[in-house]
């Protein structure tokens, strides 16, 4: 027969109970983690182009919950980006945005003649055309078409290119860090813009 002699108050453990709470208090924090102003784990907020081959998580050595997570064709800083970015850094506690855009990117693949042939094939008479059905009344107006698809010549300038725009808008706290990044898809790694590294290593300089 054990005994129980021993107060059984003295227990050295934890109640179980105690692990069931801690384990709910964190689902309901994670559930409505908004409506208690908790912000993500590393108040952060990533940019990045929509493409299939650029695993957000793992480039940045994040986890889900670390960082809010905005992708559009080519990762580039549209109205709406800016909208997003605004209100996660003035209402939710971000205090840093990273920008990835990508070698091979699907926004340098095609001349932009065939991409304004293309889509005005699609859409018709443009000045009908409604960019966002929410509002009917916008449209591109005298800008040219592709400056609003936003076509990349040289992936590294267009990186540089969207953290200056972060960092220039009147939206965006001063105090945010804003930083931008290149993801190779042939080596799956992370450089800075214009440091090429194969370019320098495969050729032979004077």
């Amino acid at each position: 027969m054990p005994s129980h002699d021993h107060d059984h108050d003295d227990h050295d453990h934890d109640d179980h109970h105690e692990t069931l709470d801690a384990a709910v208090d964190a689902r309901d924090d994670w559930a409505r983690r908004r409506r208690k102003g908790i912000p993500t784990d590393e108040n952060l907020l990533v940019v990045a182009c929509m493409d299939e081959r650029i695993p957000i998580e793992e480039a940045l050595g994040i986890d889900l919950g670390d960082a809010q997570v905005f992708r559009n064709a080519g990762g580039k800083v549209t109205d709406d980006v800016i909208r997003s970015a605004a209100l996660t850094t003035n209402f939710f506690d971000t205090d840093e945005i990273v920008v990835i855009n990508h070698t091979d990117c699907g926004m340098m693949s095609a001349p932009d003649e065939a991409v304004r042939e293309g889509l005005e094939a699609q859409a018709g008479d443009l000045d009908a055309a409604d960019l966002d059905p929410s509002l009917p009344e916008l449209n591109i107006g005298d800008a040219d078409l592709l400056d609003w698809v936003k076509m990349t010549d040289d992936i590294d300038a267009a990186c540089a290119a969207q953290v200056e725009y972060l960092r220039e808008s009147a939206f965006i706290p001063d105090d945010t860090t804003v930083s931008g990044y290149v993801y190779e898809v042939e080596s799956g790694e992370l450089r800075r813009p214009d440091e090429r590294i194969a370019e320098e290593i495969s050729e032979r300089r004077a």
